[in-house]
């Protein structure tokens, strides 16, 4: 009876999910419809979808709107993989030491509370308008959580489990690799997850602030010439962008980690 009455209780809360979801969108239609609000600052549905075929047909300021998602798309994964490959393996040796991570942790908790905007006009300074400004902010922005929940979830791995490994003789490196590692994991993941959408809206920012493409950019520029049918295509992609990677991610949590809350 228990998965019936689970399974039951997710197709109740989709359908209210849905319901929610069409309840707004025909608010919008009929308030925007009857004039209610100036199509200035709230245009109609129809207005938006005319936008972004327009859009797909003829692009923004002389790119496609492929192109701008991708400049986007490119700036957050070549981010998000350096951070990973940086911030994981340094916070497992932090993890493991109180030592390194006495070096570590007062400058990465000096600039995670900082709004990331606040030190990008460094980063501008020092390495100029173009992407890797941008990157270095992203990788900032993603660094931070992937350090402090990775070295939290190392600092939590039982140490029977790890005296276990050893008295059968498993050298330190195979400990950390075979035993360390795949009991972070389910928490890595998470603070992988945290990160991708503290760098997203990092990201929007900063393309407001200095760039000539990205998705983030051309929701400003259109807003300079009152062009809110495109400031609406360009918020919805984001959010869809936004809940399709992080379903992917919860869907990667689901099928690997489904044993996670579980143990007895």
């Amino acid at each position: 009876m228990a998965p019936k009455f689970v399974c039951k209780k997710q197709v109740l809360t989709r359908g209210i999910s849905i319901i929610s979801i069409v309840l707004i969108l025909i608010i919008w239609t009929v308030s925007t419809n009857l004039k209610w609000v100036d199509p200035v600052f709230l245009p109609t549905p129809q207005s938006v979808w005319k936008a972004f075929l327009e859009l797909i047909r003829d692009g923004y300021k002389g790119a496609s709107l492929s192109t701008h998602i991708l400049n986007s798309l490119y700036r957050l994964f070549l981010a998000l993989i350096l951070a990973f490959f940086t911030a994981v393996p340094l916070g497992m040796f932090c993890g493991m030491s109180k030592y390194i991570l006495a070096i570590f942790d007062p400058i990465i908790e000096f600039y995670r509370p900082l709004p990331p905007l606040a030190y990008y006009a460094l980063l501008v300074l020092w390495l100029g308008i173009d992407d890797k400004s941008k990157i270095a902010l992203l990788f900032l922005s993603a660094f931070a959580p992937l350090f402090i929940s990775t070295v939290s979830s190392v600092q939590r791995v039982p140490q029977d489990r790890i005296n276990a490994a050893l008295s059968l003789g498993a050298s330190k490196p195979k400990v950390l690799l075979y035993i360390i590692l795949p009991s972070c994991l389910p928490d890595i993941i998470t603070g992988f997850r945290t990160a991708i959408g503290v760098t997203y809206a990092t990201l929007v920012a900063a393309e407001m602030v200095a760039a000539t493409s990205g998705i983030g950019w051309m929701v400003l520029d259109a807003s300079k010439y009152l062009r809110s049918d495109i400031v609406f295509v360009g918020i919805i992609l984001m959010g869809g962008i936004a809940i399709l990677m992080d379903g992917i991610i919860r869907l990667y949590q689901h099928i690997q980690f489904s044993w996670v809350g579980k143990q007895d």
